[in-house]
């Protein structure tokens, strides 16, 4: 049988490997700054757990062979300016902005997008790293060492924030799970919640969207769509062609998880729609140790990385899935976290339905 290889050694293609043990599946994840020689066989497959790489001897192994899925998608995504330019191509809602030039000026930011204008780095940012706010009010100027490197986006009065997973297969297959809703603390995804009957209505909204971005770019396994919501509408954020972090829960609340989703995708086994078990949450572990006394709780799933605790880090997820609103209300005001935690089961607790 063919090696699936992950770009990749991070918990994302733990998860990945995880996933595909069941099924028999020989996954390979490979720390990017590697140095060995991977013994890569011409029938094996490549895939990645992230969108931008450095070059090393282990990537550039892996991305030098000829069934590496996807390949030629992820630099198109990685980078926010063509990333943004697909999204316009397919005139599909996005945030109004622009590139952000040798020439470029903070008045003409303001004149163009309104008083608040977030630059993000072209490559790279996450978790609200690489970014920067042009404030009008302020008088902030465009750093010189942003000029080239950035796109500039109008900021947006947007009501919540949602994401769509979807997967599909090299024969143009597709599957969704329902609408996520998130919450970001200081630009990091703190917890999720799905699904949600009130979001049923951007549900087909939603699908066509990622629908026509998949399709456009013959994509091939998961991809994530974070989208603005904005009363009726949704404005798409960013693109993750990859598992994504607010897929997490369909660990615990779907018959088929994002991971195995993939993992079936991008080798060619068969996809089929997921079952929703029922409600779920998904709580980051963010700068934070484990602390095994969470396995009381009832209703809970720890997911523990085994990377070093520090402040601002991902270290790990807890996910929860039941059909008793009570179960999962007693977990959040069992669960004792560290601020800024509270606010984040205090959202999950106020978005849960009650019944």
């Amino acid at each position: 049988m063919s090696v699936l290889w992950v770009l990749g050694a991070g918990q994302l293609g733990a998860m990945l490997k995880h996933a595909g043990t069941p099924l028999g599946l020989d996954i390979r994840p490979v720390d990017i700054e590697s140095h060995d020689t991977l013994p890569l066989q011409p029938d094996d497959i490549v895939t990645a757990e992230r969108e931008d790489w450095p070059k090393t001897d282990a990537t550039t192994q892996l991305a030098s062979h000829p069934n590496f899925v996807n390949l030629s998608t992820f630099p198109q995504l990685a980078d926010r300016l063509t990333q943004k330019q697909w999204i316009d191509k397919l005139e599909l809602a996005t945030a109004p902005w622009f590139p952000v030039e040798a020439d470029s000026s903070a008045d003409y930011a303001y004149q163009t997008l309104g008083d608040r204008v977030l630059m993000k780095r072209r490559r790279g940012g996450y978790d609200g790293k690489g970014q920067y706010w042009l404030k009008q009010t302020e008088g902030t100027d465009i750093p010189d060492d942003w000029k080239g490197q950035a796109i500039a986006e109008q900021a947006i009065n947007f009501d919540e924030e949602v994401s769509l997973v979807g997967v599909r297969g090299a024969n143009g297959e597709t599957h969704f799970y329902p609408l996520t809703l998130n919450l970001h603390i200081n630009g990091i995804l703190y917890a999720s919640i799905s699904p949600l009957q009130r979001l049923a209505p951007l549900q087909s909204k939603a699908e066509a969207m990622l629908s026509k971005l998949m399709d456009a770019l013959d994509y091939v396994g998961v991809m994530a769509m974070e989208c603005f919501r904005v009363g009726d509408e949704l404005l798409i954020n960013e693109l993750a062609p990859r598992v994504h972090n607010s897929g997490h829960w369909t660990q615990a609340g779907a018959s088929v998880s994002q991971f195995e989703n993939h993992v079936r995708a991008v080798s060619g086994q068969p996809l089929s729609p997921a079952e929703i078990k029922g409600q779920s949450m998904m709580v980051n572990l963010i700068g934070v140790p484990v602390d095994y006394q969470w396995l009381n709780i009832q209703g809970l799933e720890l997911y523990w990385y085994q990377k070093e605790v520090r402040p601002g880090r991902k270290v790990g997820h807890l996910n929860f899935c039941s059909n008793q609103p009570d179960v999962l209300q007693n977990a959040l005001q069992t669960l004792t976290l560290p601020a800024p935690y509270p606010e984040a089961l205090d959202w999950l607790s106020q978005n849960l339905p009650t019944d």
